[in-house]
């Protein structure tokens, strides 16, 4: 277990140091690709957390805090993968009106960042109550840019 948050977290950092050299992608299909990947990433880890913040799995203050350290790594990354030409195509779920309201998302992502940089935070405290409280915001603004701009 323990490697593989290693793991998760190597991951997590080479990819944010990658940042400026992954803003360019060869193929609209690459653009989605990393884009699902990080959302993905970002999804598993933050589901952890939910999940002991809502008393579905046992707390463990090292997992959480492992996980912090990912989410908050990872969580602008996905956004570098909205570039034009990936509107469509490659199974991405991202509804057309996105495009149409490309600031309304930037300010949807800036809150979620804001959000999951808190999560992490309170991961990394080693207490619980400081999770659940900081889970709940954080993970509303993600159902609100899934509510109004992911297909189902």
């Amino acid at each position: 277990m323990k490697k593989m948050i290693r793991a998760a977290a190597l991951l997590a950092a080479a990819a944010a140091v990658s940042l400026p050299a992954a803003a360019q992608f060869a193929k609209a299909e690459d653009a989605i690709n990393y884009r699902q990947s990080a959302f993905a990433v970002l999804g598993h880890h933050f589901g952890r957390l939910g999940a002991m913040a809502n008393g579905k799995m046992p707390y463990d203050a090292a997992v959480a805090a492992a996980d912090g350290d990912v989410i908050a790594a990872v969580s602008a990354l996905p956004f570098t993968g909205f570039v034009p030409g990936t509107e469509k195509g490659h199974g991405t779920k991202v509804r057309p009106q996105a495009w149409k309201e490309l600031p309304k998302v930037k300010e949807m992502e800036q809150k979620m960042i804001t959000e999951v940089g808190k999560v992490s935070v309170a991961a990394k405290s080693g207490n619980l109550d400081q999770l659940k409280a900081a889970f709940g915001p954080a993970s509303q603004t993600c159902k609100a840019c899934h509510d109004n701009y992911r297909a189902r």
